[in-house]
């Protein structure tokens, strides 16, 4: 119950980040006259750094194996984790861990006994952890079914225990009124649901946005950029001005294209400029009529705010000048690359180092699933890419010189460059007990049945 509660409760902050990401969010920090000015026009203008933000954070979280107990390729987690796609879909659940702060991954077996893995957000599964040991001791996932016709329909909830799981079905979003339609024994004995918190604190249970810090900066930049393309509407095309012609009257018309009248029954006349903004030439009959241009607005002002802001985002977020448009060009060489981007490689390898324990417990979940034994039993060690920029030529140099040192084994050096080494066998499985595929099929799709 207190699970289902939670996801209520989160669900408001997480819409207002979900709004972030997507460049979706209300523009701030505008006063009642400059959105009566700006209209509709400019409403949903955005400078997406939110998304940049995570993107450039994830898309530098690559696993590109595991290892097991011996410090040898797991051949056969590997397998596994490429079957259940997750080497397509763990991005996404990085992305998702970022931008949200939490995400989850859900394992459980397929018929053939082989792992299932999904990829959840935040705003679907929340779990509970044991306050001393952080252990997850329980978990629920809960989605609203659309019909055909794009409508909702039912509400499911499936809750997942170490010794059950449980589905539920209602008409409604409390899980009060739901009904139990389905208990699964589980027989690997432990949560098979897997938070990835991206948290740098112990009490940030739910996890941070990656762009918590940018928000505020965000705004201000959303803002200047709505008062820029205000003033450029207004202010920034040169306007003409004339002397000595006659003021050109029309009569008001309402929405029928009939005259509007004034208290006395008087046709109302409005005055208004002779010469249309679209005429290509003026003419003025008075001999002393006189023709010039006013100054465009000057649009500077904006330009060195507008850096000023970014170099605020640029110093909470970790994104090098060039990624923000504050460098005229690109850094030019593979050295300066890095050397301007070690702050948002600093940050990608603490990543590495929070989603690395959560892998690691999905790896012994897969690997209980498809074997048996406990999920103790096993322990894998997840392997990442190097985060750092560099180019194949210096990585290839660089492998090559640490082998010769002796610094490195053959495998490693294999390893680091992204080669296969077919000669590492399979992690030994224990003795095999039961598994999920003895018990039911994937949990969710049964619930959907």
């Amino acid at each position: 119950m207190e699970l289902d509660q939670a996801l209520n409760v989160r669900a408001p902050a997480l819409h207002r980040l979900g709004q972030y990401y997507a460049g979706e969010q209300p523009l701030a920090y505008l006063s009642p006259e400059a959105r009566k000015s700006i209209g509709q026009r400019f409403d949903r203008i955005a400078v997406n750094l939110p998304r940049l933000a995570v993107s450039a954070i994830a898309e530098r979280l690559r696993v590109t194996g595991f290892t097991d107990a011996q410090g040898k390729r797991d051949a056969t987690l590997w397998d596994a984790w490429v079957r259940s796609d997750l080497d397509q879909t763990s991005p996404s659940a990085h992305r998702e861990a970022l931008a949200l702060g939490e995400a989850a991954v859900i394992v459980w077996a397929r018929p053939d006994g082989k792992a299932s893995v999904s990829i959840e957000s935040g705003r679907q599964v929340a779990v509970f952890r044991d306050a001393g040991t952080r252990e997850v001791l329980a978990a629920v996932k809960r989605w609203t079914e659309l019909r055909p016709d794009g409508t909702e329909g039912a509400t499911r909830w499936v809750v997942y225990r170490p010794d059950r799981i449980e589905h539920l079905i209602g008409d409604g979003a409390q899980i009060t009124a739901a009904t139990v339609v389905q208990t699964v024994d589980n027989p690997i004995m432990a949560v098979p649901v897997v938070p990835l918190t991206n948290a740098d604190r112990p009490l940030d249970m739910f996890g941070v946005s990656e762009f918590s810090d940018l928000v505020p900066v965000v705004d201000g930049i959303n803002k200047l950029t709505a008062d820029m393309m205000t003033a450029s509407e207004y202010g920034a095309r040169p306007r003409r001005w004339a002397t000595g012609l006659e003021l050109a009257e029309e009569p008001r018309l309402d929405d029928n294209g009939d005259p509007v009248l004034d208290e006395d029954g008087e046709p109302i006349v409005d005055v208004v400029n002779p010469v249309s903004e679209t005429d290509r030439m003026m003419v003025n009959e008075a001999a002393e009529g006189k023709f010039g241009q006013l100054p465009g607005a000057d649009l500077t002002g904006y330009d060195v705010a507008m850096r000023s802001l970014l170099q605020q985002a640029s110093a909470v977020s970790g994104l090098p000048g060039h990624y923000l448009g504050l460098n005229s060009t690109v850094p030019a060489s593979a050295d300066a690359i890095r050397a301007a981007e070690a702050a948002l490689t600093a940050r990608a390898e603490a990543r590495q180092a929070v989603f690395g324990r959560a892998w690691e417990q999905v790896g012994r979940l897969i690997l209980a699933v498809e074997n048996g034994g406990e999920v103790t039993d096993y322990s894998p060690r997840v392997q990442w890419a190097d985060p750092a920029t560099r180019s194949a030529a210096q990585e290839a140099d660089a492998v090559v010189k640490l082998y010769q040192a002796g610094v490195l084994t053959l495998e490693e050096a294999r390893t680091r460059l992204g080669i296969d080494n077919p000669d590492q066998g399979p992690t030994q499985a224990p003795a095999a007990g039961p598994t999920p595929a003895t018990e039911s099929a994937n949990v969710t799709e049964e619930a959907a049945a």
